[in-house]
C-alpha cells in the first residue's frame, strides 16, 4: 500500500472548492486544513489543500496523481 500526496492550488474562487470536492469524491482526504496566502503580483487570494490517498500500486515519479 503507498500513500499518495497532493497539493491542490488555485485562487480563491469556487474552482478551488469544486477541484477539493472532486478530490474527495475520487477517495482522496484531506490532510491538515486548508491554506490562503495574498498574491500581491496577480491581486488575488490564492488558497491551498493537501490530501492524501492510499492506493494499491508502487509510487513511480511519472505518475498522475490527479488521475489515481
Amino acid at each position: 500500500m503507498t500513500t499518495l500526496y497532493r497539493c491542490i492550488t488555485e485562487d480563491d474562487t469556487s474552482r478551488f472548492c469544486h477541484r477539493v470536492s472532486e478530490a474527495l469524491s475520487k477517495g482522496w482526504s484531506l490532510h491538515g486544513g486548508p491554506t490562503m496566502a495574498w498574491d500581491p503580483v496577480q491581486g488575488v487570494m490564492r488558497m491551498g489543500q493537501a490530501v492524501t490517498k492510499q492506493v494499491q500500486a508502487d509510487y513511480h515519479p511519472d505518475m498522475k496523481l490527479g488521475s489515481q
